[in-house]
């Protein structure tokens, strides 16, 4: 098993409404590939930051495999969600993968 974990800041152009409004779509567009990608188990996104932490978004998910983790990297479902809900507004990605 593999855990995949994105930490996401977002873009300091938008106010906290559009950042509130950026951060519902893209828990919603992620946590909806649930069960749509082969080899992933879990997906779940938090947004509900204390004020004391640095980063915006996070993204923990759960794979099969290294090789599972790599096909969702590039599985059209994905990237359609990451182009349209993520890439666009945020600024900073930070990524950590590790067996379980």
């Amino acid at each position: 098993m593999v855990k995949h974990i994105i930490l996401w800041k977002l873009k300091e152009e938008f106010s906290e409404e559009e950042k509130k409004q950026i951060k519902a779509g893209i828990k919603e567009g992620l946590e909806g590939l649930a069960g749509q990608i082969p080899g992933m188990t879990e997906i779940k996104v938090r947004i509900d930051c204390l004020p004391s932490s640095t980063v915006d978004v996070m993204l923990d998910s759960t794979f099969e495999s290294a090789e599972a983790l790599k096909a969702y990297s590039t599985h059209p479902k994905h990237v359609a969600v990451a182009d349209s809900k993520v890439r666009p507004y945020t600024a900073v990605r930070s990524c950590m993968d590790y067996e379980i």
